[in-house]
Order: structure tokens, then C-alpha cells, then sequence
């Protein structure tokens, strides 16, 4: 390994580096905006269409639906299937927020389970205990680029009779087995938030599924309920994928599996340089192809750590610092510390590294070289 003191002096890496992605595809990205002005429509045309049709092929799903965000395709879907005030969903607490906030923009209430040690996704050893008669889905959460454990997740769907709407969010590309997240359940929701494996320049998100009468009727939810302009069937949202967001999405799907690929092999780096560090690694089970969206590590001092790094020009980020279950914002559901402990755990200690197609051997290497140092001080 180089000597990491000699040029972290001229280096600085940020966990995401968006502008080298687009200095990569300017041209393409570029004539892809110039297009959609030139014909001057916005809002759901001809580039909407085309990536709907895109990525439901990639995912291997029947009907795509592109909406404003990932928040609000879980949202949409949950809606789709009426799910509302008196139902409970089943989820985890150690997801971002939009997770728990697309459940409570329908009235229904989140009920959390605690995540594995290993894949922190959820564990479904604890599922069936909070399933009650009030309970209408399952939201499993695919997790910094692992999936979660579907043939478990299926199973207790079809003893109960539930719904599994799959947060794909950060799991583009991944896969449980031979199927792709997302394709899974009854439906599955991604988002294209700029920082994502597929992002956009700007919110957007997409709802996949085999239903097409869950199709149809996401895209009238997706558009103020309307069957045709000025006509709606049913209450509805504004909840668009714009032209421009999808051009760039279908430049860039392009490239996903490129993408990943480099993922997995920085990933790999990654593993071969801190293997016999005291640094928990990212955990990842036979069955998943793990995309890494994020590669997330363990560790004792983490807090130290963060700042040890910050100082010398490498950027971090903790997905999540905080469970959700101990938001103030979320209170009302009753849960106090000590209730999920994998969860609370991982808040204390997990550190999200620099990870990005774009990512130098150079790079990788002082990374791992100033957290191997710091555990060395």
C-alpha cells in the first residue's frame, strides 16, 4: 500500500462525486437535454414513456411507473392497494425516513421489526410475532445494495395474505437469487435521487409490477386520479416523472450494469485492503447480488473515525445516525431505546465509505490506508 501521508496533502475525496460522472457522459447527457427543449414538452412525454418501457425490461417487470420520487412511489403503492388509517405495515427501523414517511402519508401505521446482524436488512425471524389483523404489507428494505431475504418475505406474505411492496430504493441492479429487486413482490419502488446507482439530476422515482390492473391504476394516482385530461376516476396525486429527468435516466440506464460491475470490483478492493483490520466488513449472503450502493463498515470509535478522516480530505456519511424509531418526529408510535438494539447498534457504529464508479485504485487505497493507520494510533 502507498504511504498515504505523502499525497493526501493534494487529495480530496468525497463520499460522492457527481461531476466526474458527468464529465464522463457530457456529450451524451448533453444532446439529451438539447432534445427535450427542442421539443419543448415537460411533463410526461415521449422520454417518460420510453424509460417506463426501459426499465421495466431491465428489472424483468410487466408495467412501469414513473413518479416524483422514491417517497412517493412507496407511497403510490401502498394507495394503490388502499392501504390507509386502521392498517398497519411491517418494516424496519433502520432505513431512511421516506420509508416511514410513504405509510404515514396513508394514514396507516408503521410497525417495525429489527434488522439482521450480518445483512441489515430485515429479520424475518421476528415478522409473524407483529402481524396482527390489521396488518396489510410487508416493506421489506433492500439495504445499502443487499437484498433482503424474499423467499422468507413471500412465504409469510401468502400464510397471512399480505401485500410485499419491495423499497428498491438503493438496489438497483441487485438481485435475490435470479431476479432482479424489485421484481419480486407485488411491486417495488426505486428512487433515481442524484447519489443513487441510477440518479437522476434532481428527485425522481419509479414503481415496477406484473399487476396491470395496479398499473392502471397508479397511472391515474400518479395524475391527479385522471382517466383523461380534466376527467378524474378516483382522488389522486400530482406525482410526475419529469421529461428531463427521464432523458437523463435512459442515457445513464445505459451504463448501470457497467457501473456495477465497478462497484463490486471497488467493493472488492476495498475488502483485500482492510482484511485484517478490527473494521467489520459489509456482509454479503449467497443469494444477493450486492450492488453496493453503499459500502457500509462497522467499527469501535466510529465518531473518531469520521472526524480522523474528515481531517485528512476523505468524506464519510452514517446511513442512519439515527433509527427511526428514536426520531422525535416519530414519538407517537411509543417505542423508547432498547427496542430494536441491532438497530441502535448500527446507528452507534456504522461508517459509510467513499464508493463510486468514478473511484481511483489511488483513491481506495488512501482510504484504506488512513483507516488502517488510525487503528494502529
Amino acid at each position: 500500500m502507498r504511504n498515504t501521508e505523502s499525497i493526501i496533502g493534494n487529495m480530496k475525496i468525497p463520499v460522492f462525486n457527481l461531476k466526474r460522472q458527468y464529465e464522463q457522459l457530457k456529450a451524451e447527457l448533453d444532446n439529451a437535454f438539447k432534445c427535450v427543449f427542442e421539443k419543448g414538452i415537460f411533463v410526461l412525454g415521449e422520454n417518460v414513456r420510453l424509460f417506463e418501457e426501459e426499465f421495466a425490461k431491465y428489472i424483468g417487470a410487466g408495467f412501469a411507473v414513473g413518479v416524483g420520487s422514491g417517497t412517493e412511489a412507496l407511497h403510490l403503492s401502498l394507495k394503490s392497494y388502499d392501504i390507509g388509517a386502521g392498517d398497519e405495515v411491517i418494516t424496519v427501523p433502520n432505513t431512511a425516513v421516506p420509508t416511514i414517511s410513504a405509510i404515514s402519508f396513508t394514514g396507516a401505521k408503521p410497525v417495525f421489526v429489527d434488522i439482521t446482524p450480518d445483512t441489515y436488512t430485515m429479520d424475518l425471524k421476528k415478522v409473524e410475532e407483529k402481524i396482527t389483523d390489521k396488518t396489510r404489507a410487508i416493506l421489506p428494505v433492500h439495504l445499502y445494495g443487499h437484498t433482503t431475504e424474499m423467499d422468507q418475505v413471500i412465504k409469510l406474505a401468502d400464510a397471512h395474505n399480505l401485500r410485499i411492496i419491495e423499497d428498491a430504493c438503493q438496489a438497483h441492479g441487485a438481485k435475490y437469487n435470479d431476479n432482479y429487486a424489485g421484481a419480486i413482490g407485488d411491486m417495488g419502488c426505486f428512487s433515481f435521487y442524484p447519489t443513487k446507482n441510477l440518479g437522476a439530476y434532481g428527485d425522481g422515482g419509479i414503481i415496477v409490477t406484473n399487476n396491470e390492473e395496479l398499473y392502471k391504476k397508479l397511472i391515474m394516482l400518479r395524475n391527479y386520479g385522471e382517466v383523461e385530461k380534466f376527467t378524474s376516476k378516483i382522488e389522486g396525486f400530482n406525482s410526475r416523472l419529469d421529461e428531463i429527468q427521464a432523458a437523463v435516466l435512459r442515457v445513464k440506464l445505459r451504463y448501470l450494469d457497467e457501473w456495477t460491475n465497478r462497484r463490486m470490483e471497488i467493493a472488492t478492493q476495498y475488502r483485500q485492503l482492510l482484511y485484517n483490520s478490527n473494521v467489520q466488513l459489509p456482509c454479503k449472503r449467497q443469494w444477493a447480488k450486492h450492488v453496493y450502493h453503499l459500502f457500509v463498515i462497522r467499527v469501535n470509535k466510529r465518531n473518531d473515525l469520521k472526524d480522523y478522516l474528515q481531517e485528512r480530505g476523505v468524506g464519510t456519511q452514517i446511513h442512519y445516525p439515527i433509527p427511526i424509531h428514536l426520531q422525535e418526529a416519530y414519538k407517537k408510535l411509543g417505542h423508547k431505546a432498547g427496542d430494536f438494539p441491532i438497530s441502535e447498534r448500527n446507528a452507534d457504529e456504522i461508517l459509510s465509505l467513499p464508493i463510486y464508479p468514478e473511484l481511483t485504485t489511488e483513491e481506495i487505497e488512501t482510504v484504506a490506508g488512513l483507516i488502517t493507520k488510525f487503528q494502529n494510533i
